[in-house]
């Protein structure tokens, strides 16, 4: 048995979506894991994932399609090498999900038994799926065996609140020449309100993104960009953060402000239309409906204020009954549910913040900039999407990264464990307005929808700059008075986050992906990604 497996220090897997619970399995069969959700445990973004996951499968598909598809839709800023080797390991990675058990749509005579669909940007049918709720399927199955496994624990309703370095150990601990590393988090136990340290061989980062920072987004509530914010915090590189993906439809409707609409549907057919039932996409793009999703969700932002629209037409009825309930049943439920029969009546929708395409900056292994500090999934930038996100490449690069991460952990030599300050509240006290917060966060996403949004400008970026610094100052007074809850430390990360995706935004002089300036419509011939980096010893400040 390794060094590795006789630790007691644990694994502390921060999130619990699809690249937590890949790591979390990858790693269990060799060292003891803890897994905190900050919420329920299905409450990730993966259950929410409706089109599928990529597998380079087919005969008529290769992995130098996948990757030129990847880099077109990336706006010239894809990372070849890491393009390549997701796609590379696509095969494998659909094989070990099937071999969990994914009950992914069958085609007898599709590749693995397994029915592909095709999504905008791809030039074959390569996207392996479970009818129309893909994430869920996915998490459901993995999650089952999680809380299966001796070597796992799961802690729901349990939030990091920040990372444990240097800063953190004790004088002593310091002085006998502490490596800089990170050493733990310290977690917050939302429903006792104790604050625990953790102390680990490694943390794995696997938060998602920050889609709760704009006022309309397809993300569930956990996406407020902790782990982003907490690895900035830490003294990690951030990079690409302006490029925040806007899905094009997302149901429009009162009751349901976060129902995606996945793009599949456009996939097999389904078209969008004005009130009067003009189909406007194939004068914005000669690829129509299945053009990239910025292109899209741009060209719907567009007749929105020419019109003076509150949403466009999604229009699937001529795909008929049988078919709208075969392969597409959340959705013909969800919206009947609302009293839109979609085999009858067009669907009401609208662009809102769906995917972070920036992030920690990570190697193929899943490493930061701070050793024995990891980071999976949407938290990171690994260059696989550049300036745009390729349908369903995340849910692949989750299982991709969540392997080669864990094979770089268990191949550590796990340090001892140092002594570590605890949690202090010694000075401060019980908050006594709630409704501060509250009001913050609102002003927060109202902010970034109308100033840092689908189309943007200098003057708009400025404003968003000046009011999130005002906010960040009203924040950080009362992180420092009061103690913490779960409301209080999102807006905290949300409001680091949102100050990241503004100075990324203001960097770029040009447009390029999903990031629209109307300052800098032309795109630059040569363009690289936008890397932010503390200044060492300065507080808040930015590298050009």
């Amino acid at each position: 048995m390794s060094a590795v497996s006789e630790s007691s220090l644990p694994v502390v897997i921060v999130g619990a979506g699809l690249a937590g619970l890949t790591v979390a399995l990858h790693l269990a069969e060799t060292q003891p894991v803890i897994v905190l959700a900050k919420r329920e445990m299905h409450e990730a973004a993966t259950a929410w994932a409706q089109g599928g996951i990529v597998g380079v499968l087919g005969s008529d598909d290769s992995i130098e399609s996948h990757v030129r598809d990847t880099q077109e839709a990336g706006g010239g800023l894809v990372d070849e090498r890491t393009a390549e080797f997701i796609a590379r390991h696509s095969a494998e990675a659909i094989e070990w999900l099937v071999a969990r058990g994914v009950p992914f749509s069958p085609d007898p005579t599709g590749p693995l038994g397994l029915h592909l669909t095709r999504e905008g940007g791809h030039a074959v049918r390569r996207i392996a799926h479970a009818a129309d709720a893909t994430g869920k399927a996915i998490h459901d199955v993995l999650l089952d065996e999680v809380k299966r496994h001796p070597n796992i624990t799961l802690r729901e309703k349990w939030m990091a609140i920040d990372l444990i370095t240097e800063r953190h150990l004790k004088k002593n601990a310091v002085e006998s020449g502490a490596t800089q590393r990170c050493h733990g988090v310290y977690a917050l136990d939302i429903e006792t309100h104790r604050v625990e340290t953790l102390v680990a061989s490694a943390v794995v980062l696997a938060t998602g993104g920050v889609g709760k920072v704009y006022r309309y987004t397809s993300n569930p509530d956990t996406s407020t960009g902790d782990g982003i914010a907490m690895a900035w915090r830490a003294g990690c590189r951030v990079a690409n953060m302006e490029f925040i993906q806007f899905h094009p439809t997302c149901l429009y409707h009162p009751q349901e402000r976060s129902f995606l609409i996945t793009e599949a549907l456009r996939g097999e057919g389904a078209i969008l239309r004005l009130p009067d039932g003009t189909r406007f996409m194939p004068e914005h793009d000669e690829r129509g409906e299945l053009a990239p999703r910025d292109i899209v969700a741009r060209a719907i932002d567009f007749e929105m204020k020419k019109h003076g629209l509150d949403h466009v037409w999604l229009d699937a009825t001529h795909l008929g009954e049988d078919f709208l309930k075969e392969h597409f049943p959340t959705i013909h439920a969800r919206c009947l549910s609302l009293g839109i029969d979609i085999a009858k009546q067009p669907i009401p929708v609208v662009p809102a913040a769906h995917y972070t395409c920036g992030g920690v900056v990570t190697d193929l292994h899943g490493r930061t900039d701070l050793p024995g500090l990891y980071a999976v999934g949407e938290t990171t930038y690994t260059g696989l999407h550049g300036a745009n996100r390729l349908a369903s490449n995340s849910l692949l690069e989750c299982v991709v990264l969540g392997r080669t991460c864990a094979e770089d952990i268990t191949a550590q030599i796990p340090a001892s464990a140092p002594k570590v300050s605890g949690w202090d509240e010694s000075q401060v006290s019980d908050a006594d307005e709630e409704v501060v917060i509250a009001h913050n966060w609102d002003e927060l996403r109202l902010v970034m929808w109308n100033y840092v949004g689908i189309v943007r400008t200098t003057r708009r970026l400025e404003r968003a700059l000046h009011r999130i610094k005002l906010l960040r100052h009203e924040i950080d007074d009362y992180y420092a008075a009061f103690r913490v809850t779960r409301d209080l430390l999102e807006l905290r990360n949300l409001v680091d986050c949102a100050e990241l995706i503004v100075r990324s935004a203001l960097s770029r002089q040009e447009s390029r992906g999903l990031h629209f300036s109307r300052d800098y419509p032309r795109t630059l011939p040569v363009s690289f990604p936008t890397i932010l980096s503390k200044k060492p010893k300065k507080k808040d400040a930015w590298l050009p």
